[in-house]
């Protein structure tokens, strides 16, 4: 009597066909809140590098008569003095009336005159990457000379909208940069403390705990006031870089130094060892892997708080300063009780801050899920 087999038994899942880096994407894919993070931090990605084509004007560009110049708003429909509409991008202008009474200047709609939209029209001349030269904007108005404010003007009369895509090169790079480089500090040091132990051990570790504890805002604020005033903008701008990349490496190395702690005497360690495995190999090929997840969590998670660094040094008035273009920069122009009072779109570089930090947070979480086992199995 021959023994039947269950054929379902000879088939495995995608799951267990896939390797590890499939698997993540898989479990990645189900969590909602980590793709909508993701989405959104490649778009602000996105508009970082592609700042000078999606910005309708050059983001230093002023204009005396639009001081504070409020909002506009996109209108699809266009209606004539004959009542006839059609489909065509608009704003209706806004021109400057000054109060009787206060002397104030207000902005009021006035609907006869508009200001036509157009995609891929040609506006101020740039750069892109200052290398090609190109006059082409996302969006810019059908005449030359004409301007529109979608997200309002600043005290000098610059284009918000234009001044926060530029800013978002700047922030979300520093965070990325900054981020690279305090990783690698902290799993070089991190993984030669842990692996070897011993002095090196103890030196590692003494160094970490004189960083950690020293107060950061106070050690930010002395470092950046260090800098030379003389210096040009990208000096600075990569000055400030370093000083956050060497504040926040201690955490990551104390985390990768204790799993190395806990994973130098695991059986697949002593046998990689015995094999005749390189160190090098064995802490990155066997021992790195191991630790994804952490690593994972570790660098999301730092990338948001090297924004918010950037953004309060420079909210301070110690961090980047004009003309670099930064969102804490932006900030910093709303350091007044006229802004609170008169001009609250001024404050929509802080709403720019909290949409990435808290894309990035969502996309920490995921990702850590995704690359960690326990999880994984316990799904």
């Amino acid at each position: 009597m021959t023994a039947t087999v269950d054929p379902r038994l000879l088939t495995t899942s995608v799951d267990d066909q896939a390797s590890q880096w499939r698997l993540i994407w898989i479990a990645f894919r189900r969590h909602r809140l980590a793709m909508t993070g993701a989405i959104i931090v490649l778009t602000l990605y996105f508009i970082g590098a592609f700042a000078e084509f999606l910005a309708p004007f050059d983001p230093n560009a002023s204009s005396s008569k639009d001081i504070y110049h409020p909002p506009q708003m996109l209108r699809l429909i266009d209606v004539d003095a004959n009542g006839d509409w059609a489909l065509r991008l608009h704003v209706e202008s806004m021109r400057a009336q000054r109060d009787k009474f206060t002397l104030e200047t207000k902005f009021v709609p006035d609907p006869s005159a508009k200001v036509y939209v157009s995609f891929f029209g040609k506006g101020d001349s740039y750069k892109l990457w200052g290398l090609i030269p190109m006059e082409r904007h996302l969006i810019a108005p059908a005449k030359p000379g004409e301007r529109f404010y979608l997200l309002g003007a600043d005290r000098l009369g610059r284009d918000m909208l234009s001044r926060i895509i530029h800013g978002t090169r700047v922030s979300m790079s520093i965070g990325l940069i900054g981020v690279s480089l305090s990783l690698m500090l902290g799993l070089i040091l991190g993984g030669i403390s842990g692996y070897y132990g011993g002095l090196i051990d103890m030196a590692v570790q003494r160094v970490v705990e004189l960083i950690l504890s020293l107060p950061t805002i106070p050690l930010w604020l002395g470092l950046s006031a260090a800098l030379p005033q003389t210096w040009s903008p990208l000096q600075r701008y990569f000055a400030i870089t370093v000083i956050l990349s060497l504040v926040a490496w201690t955490e990551l190395a104390r985390v990768v130094r204790g799993r190395f702690l806990a994973l130098r005497n695991e059986d697949f360690v002593i046998a990689a060892r015995l094999d005749g495995g390189s160190t090098r190999r064995i802490i990155f090929r066997h021992m790195m892997p191991s630790m994804m997840s952490h690593i994972i969590a570790a660098v999301t998670l730092a990338i948001p708080v090297m924004i918010i660094a950037e953004t309060s040094l420079s909210f301070l008035g110690l961090g980047l300063m004009p003309p670099t273009i930064s969102w804490g920069v932006l900030l910093k122009e709303a350091q007044n009780i006229r802004s609170i009072a008169q001009a609250p779109w001024l404050f929509a570089p802080g709403a720019a801050v909290c949409l990435a930090v808290l894309s990035l947070n969502f996309l920490g979480d995921g990702l850590r899920d995704a690359a960690d086992p326990y999880v994984q199995d316990s799904r």
